[in-house]
């Protein structure tokens, strides 16, 4: 077996051109095939998601614009007091839990664009206006709003293979607290000492859509504690289940552990661009367990919280908050 062939039987590819076909026999098969893949991994490869090839590019251009800033252009954009919710993140800030060397990234948070009356816009900071680049933010936006799209229809289809009612997440992320952090991660020079570009951790939230997972670097643990890479297709993103999907499903939906590991000291010298978009729900969402997850053989794990309190302790275990 090649290599690509051991990494997409390891990652699932699903196309969600079958979930919004008209054909109910294509929209199972996608119900079933990315279920199975969350039970069993807890990622996939996706394509057929609402990214052109025109807004991919643009982003790209003006996320390696932002960050080839001078450091003082860079930091002034670092808000102090909300936890990096928004704005610019510098680099080795931010550690995974438990670990008490800073990861080897620097990044920038897109946050939730509310409109109207909803009670949510006083709740979120406003998004960062980069004044050095026109385009910046406008592209940004339009980004955060597809990726959202897609993760609404992912998240409609693990509710059908749940047993729920296919909108039943819709309200919940409707003006949810998602973010799209752009993330580069710098040449390496001198030998990390006890650091990596992302340590192994487990995200947050309810789904993650990851935008720059085609070359080498993504590693995804399995239930044996292998680690195998995560390489998607050029049109694909990798989509994973998070903490606060896994807490809801009674773990059910697997929240898997990954990392991006450094290259190989010949490749030091390179860049790492990636771009995730962290789906959350509003925060008075209630993660208990639900019942059709509960049976003698899975009985409930998790108390009883909300998306808000749980991502509150999160960040604080992650050093982006003090207690």
């Amino acid at each position: 077996m090649s290599l690509k062939e051991i990494l997409m039987k390891a990652i699932p590819s699903v196309n969600l051109s079958d979930f919004l076909s008209d054909d109910e026999n294509r929209k199972q098969k996608f119900v079933n095939e990315i279920g199975k893949a969350y039970e069993e991994i807890g990622f996939v490869a996706l394509s057929g998601h609402f990214l052109s090839d025109d807004l991919i590019k643009s982003l790209y251009s003006e996320i390696k614009k932002f960050f080839d800033l001078p450091d003082n252009i860079k930091g002034g954009y670092e808000i102090e007091g909300i936890g990096g919710q928004r704005g610019y993140t510098s680099f080795g800030k931010e550690h995974a839990k438990g670990k008490k060397e800073g990861d080897l990234k620097e990044f920038w948070h897109f946050g939730q664009y509310v409109d109207g009356n909803s009670k949510y816009k006083n709740e979120y900071p406003d998004n960062v206006e980069v004044k050095e680049l026109s385009k910046f933010n406008e592209v940004g936006k339009t980004t955060y709003q597809m990726l959202e799209k897609t993760a609404k229809y992912v998240l409609r289809a693990l509710a059908l293979h749940l047993s729920l009612e296919e909108t039943y997440f819709d309200n919940y992320i409707e003006n949810g607290n998602s973010i799209l952090r752009p993330i580069h991660y710098p040449p390496i020079k001198t030998a990390p000492k006890n650091a990596v570009r992302a340590a192994a951790h487990g995200d947050i939230n309810l789904i993650t859509l990851l935008m720059g997972a085609q070359g080498k670097g993504l590693q995804v643990q399995n239930h044996d504690g292998e680690w195998l890479d995560a390489i998607a297709e050029p049109n694909e993103l990798m989509i994973n289940v998070g903490d606060m999907l896994s807490r809801h499903t009674n773990n059910k939906l697997k929240s898997t552990i990954h990392r991006v590991v450094n290259p190989p000291k010949e490749l030091w010298g390179t860049s790492r661009y990636s771009i995730p978009f962290f789906m959350h729900p509003i925060s008075d969402m209630k993660l208990n367990v639900l019942d059709s997850c509960i049976d003698k053989n899975n009985p409930k794990q998790f108390n009883d919280i909300t998306a808000g309190d749980f991502l509150h302790e999160r960040l604080i275990e992650l050093g982006l908050v003090k207690k």
